[in-house]
């Protein structure tokens, strides 16, 4: 005999995993753009309490499904979107424990990857899915009953995730000591160790440049890459949004130091962008040039090909992707820095 609560599942049901599904992919793509501590903690609990927040309402959907297929033999899409909703969250959870062995790094793809890959496909299969089936608002959504039951949902994907942080750390899994956003240690203070990774169709180039063409208000000069090395020294973290980080001691020269150098009267709420020989490139804010530093060495040793040489940028506080490598010129620009894409295109 059926419990009285799934007796119940229907609308209300879905609109929860829907709320649940969005919260999921929308906390899983601004996890990738957070890279300060607090901020990234917060964005990362969400994603993980709104994943496996999922669960807490299979009891309920498996009556839903079972009335649907009484009226009607299920299609593939729903079979196809509950298969890649199980594995997006075993990756999910997966990563998060730290994996071991093949589970954590398989053929040189990170789980992190093929989690990130399974919720994109996820995510289409729920357009494709939900279209047709569209709900209208209802009065009583917002009403105190339905308030209350989206309070406890809350409380319990909050509660879930938190047992499983507890999980972790009463059982010393690796997953106990990832950093805020997420990330594993690989190579802190040992940048031979560091992964070597681009962001999307990003390449090491075969001709790195030779000399640093720097742009402000009316001047460029051409700056040879040897005479970047300036003694500056940042002790910084890179945070992958491969899932691992190092802390680093990185040396060059800070980029306000350079651009001080080189040019008078830039713009007080201008910006600076730092362009790879590749194409790649990302605007910051002109104001930041202080914490912001190209870098030609790491833990003293000169930077290796796959690690930006000869120079790169160092942006502590943010994502892997805004530490530009290969560096080719920094071009001062009265603009506004977030007026580009969010994540680089290339």
């Amino acid at each position: 005999m059926a419990l009285p609560l799934p007796r119940r599942a229907g609308r209300r049901t879905n609109v929860g995993l829907l709320a649940l599904f969005l919260l999921a992919l929308g906390t899983g793509v601004l996890a990738f753009a957070v890279g300060s501590p607090v901020p990234a903690r917060l964005v990362v609990a969400a994603h993980g309490a709104a994943g496996l927040g999922l669960l807490l309402l299979v009891p309920w959907k498996s009556v839903v499904v079972r009335r649907a297929w009484q009226r009607r033999p299920a299609g593939g899409g729903g079979v196809s979107l509950g298969v890649a909703t199980v594995l997006t969250l075993l990756t999910g959870v997966l990563h998060a424990g730290g994996g071991t062995g093949p589970w954590s790094w398989s053929a040189g793809v990170p789980v992190l990857h093929v989690h990130v890959a399974l919720g994109a496909a996820t995510g289409a299969l729920l357009v494709v899915h939900a279209w047709g089936r569209r709900q209208r608002p209802r009065a009583t959504d917002l009403d105190r009953r339905g308030l209350l039951r989206a309070g406890a949902l809350g409380a319990g994907t909050v509660a879930l995730w938190g047992a499983g942080e507890a999980l972790w750390r009463l059982t010393g899994a690796a997953g106990a000591a990832r950093r805020a956003t997420g990330s594993f240690e690989r190579g802190t203070d040992d940048p031979a160790a560091m992964p070597v990774t681009q962001w999307i169709s990003d390449a090491v180039p075969d001709s790195p440049a030779a000399e640093l063409v720097v742009t402000t208000p009316g001047r460029r000069v051409r700056v040879p890459v040897g005479d970047l090395d300036q003694g500056d020294v940042f002790r910084a973290v890179l945070d992958c949004t491969g899932g691992w980080y190092a802390v680093q001691d990185w040396r060059g020269v800070r980029l306000d130091r350079l651009l001080a150098s080189v040019g008078r009267d830039l713009p007080a709420d201008g910006a600076v962008d730092v362009v790879s020989v590749t194409g790649f490139r990302r605007r910051l804010p002109l104001s930041e040039a202080g914490g912001l530093l190209l870098a030609t060495h790491a833990a003293g040793r000169p930077l290796s090909p796959g690690h930006g040489a000869p120079v790169r940028l160092v942006a502590p506080g943010r994502r892997g992707f805004w530490w530009v490598k290969w560096v080719a010129r920094v071009e001062v620009v009265d603009a506004p820095w977030w007026l580009q894409s969010p994540f680089p295109l290339q």
